[in-house]
């Protein structure tokens, strides 16, 4: 039997039995932005969630347990601000959510390393 058959006959078997099949549909909400910093990548993630944003900073390759200043800000407010050191294998991260506001959303990241310069990155979404 084709395994396209097969697999058609799975799906038939399991909406016959009154189970719910969840299909992905397209990530557009879900936006990304990366950048390089102080020779680290980093990366802000705004995925649609719950009536508003997940909104998630990370950063990887920084120099292990160097300190950071990482802000978030939405629509030009801080969200979440935070000066972190990196773990031993160079990384951190900043997570929040957002409530979705009226009209568009934008998000602005910005990454400082201790004694480095300031690296930032926006997205907007709705």
């Amino acid at each position: 039997m084709k395994k396209s058959l097969i697999a058609t006959a799975a799906l038939v078997a399991t909406a016959a039995a009154g189970t719910t099949v969840l299909v992905a549909g397209p990530a557009s909400a879900d936006v990304e932005r990366r950048g390089t910093c102080a020779g680290a990548v980093f990366e802000l993630n705004v995925d649609r969630e719950r009536g508003g944003y997940d909104v998630d900073a990370d950063i990887e390759g920084a120099k292990a347990y160097s300190t950071w200043q990482v802000a978030i800000r939405h629509n030009g407010k801080v969200a979440a601000q935070r000066t972190i050191k990196a773990d031993d294998e160079g990384e951190l991260d900043l997570d929040t959510f957002r409530k979705n506001t009226a009209g568009k959303d934008t998000f602005k990241l910005t990454v400082k390393p201790a004694g480095g310069s300031v690296c930032s990155t926006t997205v907007t979404v709705g």
